[in-house]
């Protein structure tokens, strides 16, 4: 026990050791009703179609909540520092071992990505299964906050209102559209979960 603690409680492990304590903490305040609404954002989801939500689309990260994500990713990131530090870095001189230190956090965040974004696709089709009224957004303009969205990926920023909403959109023109150009939803793929879209342009030309 005392070697377990030793381990979490100092760098580099420390970090996610908070962070997760962190995420905890929000929980039980969600669980009490005190932290509001610990659903209610999605992962990505921001008027700002660029930035974070491109980056957490990028890395599989988006359509789920935010908290959601943040936890996962202090969990795995927390395991993958935990068992570096205990069966490498604490075995380093003390003068790398905070580099070393640096170097394992960083590293830690690749293996911790991968493991979040495959265990949140089951995840995000129960919530797309859940998620009410798809159909109706059909007609509503959205911007791509891909690097690119063609036949086979890409997803858009749709303006709800609010936080905003990431969905899944096809595009099924040779040329593919770019970040940040606008498009309108005209058919939703039921098989995929996705949204046939065309360019703003081309749907408002006579």
């Amino acid at each position: 026990m005392n070697e377990f603690l030793q381990t979490a409680l100092t760098f580099p492990t420390l970090i996610p050791s908070v962070l997760l304590c962190v995420c905890a903490v929000y929980w039980v305040l969600a669980a009490t009703g005190m932290a509001g609404d610990a659903l209610g954002g999605e992962g990505g989801d921001a008027g700002d179609a660029g930035g974070a939500a491109a980056m957490l689309a990028t890395l599989g990260l988006s359509g789920v909540p935010v908290m959601v994500v943040a936890t996962l990713l202090s969990f795995t990131g927390w395991v993958a520092t935990y068992y570096l530090h205990l069966l490498v870095l604490r075995h380093l001189p003390d003068g790398v071992r905070t580099a070393a230190g640096i170097g394992a956090l960083l590293a830690a965040l690749v293996p911790a990505a991968a493991a979040t974004s495959l265990a949140l696709r089951p995840v995000r089709r129960a919530l797309a299964r859940l998620r009410p009224g798809e159909p109706p957004l059909l007609g509503r303009s959205a911007v791509v906050i891909t690097p690119t969205l063609a036949g086979e990926y890409g997803q858009a920023s749709v303006d709800d209102g609010g936080a905003g909403l990431i969905l899944q959109v096809r595009h099924e023109d040779p040329t593919p559209l770019q970040r940040g150009d606008r498009i309108v939803l005209i058919e939703y793929l039921e098989g995929q979960n996705a949204y046939r879209v065309v360019p703003e342009q081309q749907f408002l030309r006579p």
